[in-house]
């Protein structure tokens, strides 16, 4: 310990205090500047006989760690091991204590002793800092809402063709919604006339269905007709009953998929910049330390992945990482279920109530194990059969995904299996996969009770490539064989080439491998003449001739408006063409043809749209698949409506529009254009978010109040304005409008008469006039008005 004679102890005392004090208000204030900033540590006298005490702020790797207590021996810092370790330092067992930094090997110290602070640079291996972890912002998706509701959905098609041979048919779904749900319920009715018979008229219920979501626990529920879940290697069964299970449409925003981990370090703060295979897809700051980027990168299959660290001193580091993305698995502990129960659909599509007498259950679960891999079961059991199995897909590193699956099924005296392997690997230029199930014994599943067996056997294979210059490449292997039947096996070629920026090219190759007489080849070239319009000729070769086609089409603008198309075909046999006329309007979409080919002529119309009926009226729209809003304007009719900062249309004469399509469960920005409405109306709003629920409407309201609105000027008795600030009440309300430049009050809450009460610096006084309607459309300029005592209400 430093010696100290007694004259003077009094003063050095005083003298350690005040720097006490002072250390302390200072690393109050440098809190907010550093939210891991240690606590300044009061230790023992470090000063030496020929030292001082010191209490200095500190930087360490250019993050700021407010004021520590340090000994100053001669220009050499030293340090208490209990400080340095709250700085993050390392210490070994058995160090010094007190240290001296300059013997610390690699730390670099620079110390300022009159500004009292000093900065010191440490390798990371000297070091013990937090782990800062970066990612993309999320998107937090808003409260979902349905507002009550009906909806029909409707499609009529029409043929006439020689003679008296005509049809007519129509789809329509009929769909309720709200808080509590939606149930809808579709059909097929069809009418056909044969030449000189008589009308026949056949109609079928489809699907009828009630479901009710739960977003914040991603589960669905349905009753009524619906899939059973399937795997890569089980099959699907439509089935009268319900089905409950997960459902990750509810949660648009969440990432299902394994989010690869970049792990890095940064020895002084940095700006962090990720690039995937060229194209940055990440900007963020990254303190000194360990870091974690966790973003899921844009890509497909195999890549590149680069960080670039660049400190304050402009120094660039960059880390490379080799990715692979891919959509087959989950991310580690995260899980999938589905159950069904029910009974079998039989004929679907031509009998409406055709359902199997024995109950079917149904279960499929999957689950991410670790990042790599997902594995999953199913199994599946109806009266006399019970089928179940297990699989899973495993991430091979940069190599690609193996998957495997292995079921067995058994019932009435007979059992089978099937077992299935699959790869593939992608990247940019790159892609090969193959796939294959074999069955063994008599398996069956559900299915196979009410329809056909499953393959005894079945294979595909594909390998393409990419290049920048001469086009894509493909090739590609099919093989069925079902029991009973002689194997099928296909091959295909193809290619694909750009032609500058408006054309391309491409040529298809099929060949059957079991009947060699059976091939094909398709030579197809496409110019895109605009944004809307293209035109394509086309050459084909097969077993029963050769055929040359061209056509030309205009699509219909997505805002409404005409589009067109035209074909021809010449061949061996079948010639002829087609013309068709579409026109997309508000209320729906129709169209119009004529087709001619060999010996058949006949025209035909369409017509598909949807008539809702919700907030009290009713509206007619183009075809709704998904989500809507009817957008409310209190009654103000010909308000400009914005989906996505695009018009879509006006407020009607209630002051509503029906706004189509929206995505369910997501964030659909709605908005109104307010610089084209009159200046005596009152917004409340001029944007807002609409996450409607599935299929659904939701009412989106923007409050418009008409109001009368005057720009007032106001003068004292001598004709001077009054002085800025001045408080101003209209019609015996609260004083709130303040008085501005030269005399100016803007008031919005005027009436036929008004009676204004100010309150100025100098005292009170007030005005009276009549609202009068600026002619032009705009806000009326009133005044100047004389503020007087007589005056005050």
């Amino acid at each position: 310990m430093a010696r100290r004679t007694k004259a003077s102890r009094w003063p050095s005392a005083l003298a350690e205090v005040l720097l006490l004090s002072i250390a302390v208000l200072a690393g109050s204030a440098n809190a907010a500047d550093s939210a891991n900033a240690p606590a300044p540590v009061a230790d023992a006298s470090l000063a030496s006989a020929n030292g001082q005490d010191v209490y200095l702020d500190v930087t360490l790797n250019g993050s700021a760690h407010g004021i520590v207590h340090f000994g100053d021996r001669g220009g050499q810092l030293w340090a208490s091991a209990a400080s340095l370790r709250s700085l993050g330092f390392v210490l070994p067992a058995g160090s010094p204590d007190p240290v001296r930094l300059q013997s610390l090997a690699g730390l670099q110290v620079q110390y300022d002793a009159q500004q009292q602070r000093v900065t010191l640079t440490a390798p990371l291996s000297m070091l013990k800092l937090p782990e800062t972890t970066l990612a993309v912002p999320g998107i937090t998706p808003h409260k979902v809402t349905a507002s009550p509701g009906l909806l029909l959905n409707y499609d009529l098609y029409g043929t006439q063709g020689e003679g008296s041979n005509a049809s007519l048919s129509a789809f329509t779904e009929l769909r309720a919604f709200g808080p509590w749900g939606v149930a809808s319920s579709t059909a097929l009715s069809q009418q056909t006339r044969a030449d000189g018979g008589t009308w026949q008229r056949q109609s079928v219920r489809l699907d009828t269905t009630w479901s009710q979501s739960w977003p914040d626990k991603l589960l669905t529920l349905r009753v009524g007709d619906t899939l059973t879940d399937a795997l890569a290697w089980t099959r699907s069964t439509r089935i009268g009953g319900l089905q409950i299970g997960s459902n990750f449409a509810l949660q648009p925003y969440q990432i299902t998929t394994p989010v690869p981990a970049l792990l890095g370090s940064a020895t002084l703060p940095s700006q962090i910049d990720l690039y995937v295979n060229g194209m940055r897809q990440f900007n963020g700051q990254v303190p000194a330390g360990p870091f974690q980027l966790n973003t899921l990168p844009n890509i497909s299959g195999a890549g590149n992945a680069q960080v670039v660290l660049t400190d304050a001193f402009g120094r660039s580091t960059t880390l490379n990482f080799s990715l692979y993305s891919t959509q087959q698995l989950l991310k580690q502990g995260l899980s999938s279920w589905s159950v069904e129960l029910g009974r079998v659909r039989q004929n679907y599509g031509l009998v409406s109530n055709d359902y199997g007498h024995d109950v079917v259950t149904s279960g499929t679960w999957r689950y991410g194990l670790t990042n790599g891999l997902t594995v999953e079961t199913h199994g599946e059991a109806t009266t006399g059969l019970a089928d179940a199995g297990v699989g899973g897909a495993w991430l091979l590193g940069q190599a690609g995904v193996l998957s495997g699956s292995y079921a067995r099924s058994g019932g009435s005296g007979q059992s089978g299996s099937q077992f299935g392997l699959g790869y593939n690997w992608t990247n940019s230029r790159f892609n090969v996969g193959f796939s294959g199930t074999r069955t063994n014994g008599a398996y069956e599943d559900v299915a196979a009770l009410y329809g056909s067996l499953p393959a005894r056997a079945s294979g595909s294979a594909t390998v393409g490539y990419n290049t920048d210059h001469i086009g894509s490449f493909s090739l590609s292997y099919l093989y069925q064989q079902y029991p009973g039947q002689t194997a099928s096996r296909y091959a295909s070629a193809g290619w694909f080439k750009s032609l500058g920026r408006s054309a391309t090219l491409s040529i298809t190759a099929n060949q059957d491998l079991v009947d060699r007489n059976l091939r094909s080849v398709f030579v197809n070239l496409t110019w895109a003449l605009d944004a809307r319009t293209s035109a394509s000729v086309g050459l084909q070769h097969d077993n029963t001739g050769n055929f040359v086609t061209a056509n030309t089409s205009r699509a219909t603008p997505s805002e409404g408006g005409w589009g067109w198309n035209a074909a021809l075909r010449q061949g061996d046999d079948q010639n002829g063409g087609q013309g068709e006329l579409d026109y997309l309007g508000r209320y729906g979409r129709y169209a119009a043809g004529v087709s001619a080919f060999g010996g058949t002529r006949y025209a035909y119309g369409d017509a598909n749209g949807a008539l809702v009926f919700m907030g009290g009226h009713p509206f007619a729209a183009r075809q709704i698949n998904d989500a809507f809003a009817l957008v409310s304007t209190d009654g103000v009719p010909n308000v400009p409506v914005l989906l996505e900062n695009r018009l879509v249309g006006s407020t009607d004469g209630n002051g509503q529009l029906l706004v189509t399509p929206l995505n369910s469960y997501q964030n659909n920005k709605l908005g109104i254009d307010a610089m084209s409405l009159p200046a005596d109306l009152r917004i409340d709003r001029v944007n807002a978010i609409a996450t409607p629920s599935d299929r659904a409407g939701t009412l989106v309201e923007f409050g418009i109040t008409p109001v009368r609105s005057a720009l007032v000027t106001l003068v004292d008795t001598a004709g001077k304005p009054l002085p800025l600030g001045s408080l101003v009440g209209v019609n015996g309300q609260p004083a709130t409008a303040l008085v501005g430049y030269d005399g100016e009050v803007y008031l919005d809450t005027l009436a036929a008469h008004n009676v204004l009460a100010v309150r100025t610096p100098q005292g009170a006084c007030g005005a009276r006039f009549d609202y009068h309607k600026d002619a032009s459309g705009g806000i009326p300029q009133i005044g100047p008005l004389p503020c007087t005592l007589e005056a005050i209400p």
